[in-house]
């Protein structure tokens, strides 16, 4: 396996950035689903709530990698994530209507339910950063599961002081998407017949396409994100100006 900054280091902490920015509502949805239980119920709600999750999460992952091997794939999850990216900037609502439980097992099916329903982003990220390498996943999964699971909460009220970080995380999803976008198999031959090509991948002025793509998604994330932020909070003045 290559070891080198670009095949496995850059990939690794991306996988491990992603997992980490996109699991902060998972963290408040267990802590939600547990919070009527007693105390030594809680542990276990969380300790197996959490578990079950992240099991559930490797296996589907693991489809997303194989899936995107296919042609047009890559494609609709670039996307999705670009999708994503963007609503990770605009303001959060609804997160306060979860119910809790005063039943373990509810509990835990709770998180289990909210969890696959918002781990979708997680899968196709994930997917996408680790590209070909399922050594790399599994490796970029186990060493961020801790980091979520402890973690999440923690960096959740840092970005709640330091708004960039959550601006970086979406920045991130379209810097994939486009790096993903252009590895599509669909575009193989196209990009070969239009563009140099350097180690099998496209050059344009001497940079790697997805690198330019990447960007180039990252700045579109963050520019959209950004306006739709402004008039949703513009939106919801103008309600409550009325509402006076």
């Amino acid at each position: 396996m290559d070891f080198s900054l670009q095949a496995f280091w850059i990939p690794l902490l991306k996988i491990i950035w992603i997992n980490i920015v996109l699991s902060g509502d998972n963290a408040v949805v267990i802590a939600l689903a547990a919070r009527s239980l007693p105390p030594r119920q809680q542990k276990l709600a969380v300790a197996w709530g959490s578990g079950a999750a992240v099991a559930m999460r490797i296996v589907l992952t693991l489809f997303a990698v194989a899936l995107l091997q296919l042609s047009y794939l890559k494609l609709i999850g670039a996307a999705l994530l670009l999708w994503i990216g963007v609503q990770l900037l605009l303001p959060e609502e609804g997160e306060e209507n979860i119910d809790g439980h005063d039943n373990l097992l509810a509990a835990i099916k709770t998180i289990l339910i909210a969890d696959l329903v918002m781990s979708l982003d997680n899968v196709i990220a994930v997917a996408a950063a680790a590209g070909d390498s399922v050594t790399l996943l599994i490796l970029g999964l186990a060493i961020s599961i801790p980091l979520v699971i402890f973690g999440s909460t923690l960096l959740m009220k840092v970005m709640e002081r330091f708004p960039i970080i959550i601006t970086a995380g979406g920045a991130l999803l379209g810097f994939v998407a486009g790096e993903m976008a252009v590895s599509d198999p669909a575009l193989r031959d196209w990009m070969s017949g239009n563009f140099q090509m350097v180690d099998r991948k496209p050059v344009l002025a001497g940079i790697h396409l997805e690198i330019i793509v990447g960007l180039a998604g990252a700045a579109l994330v963050v520019l959209i994100g950004k306006l739709l932020a402004s008039r949703q909070t513009a939106a919801v003045g103008a309600t409550q100006e009325i509402g006076r």
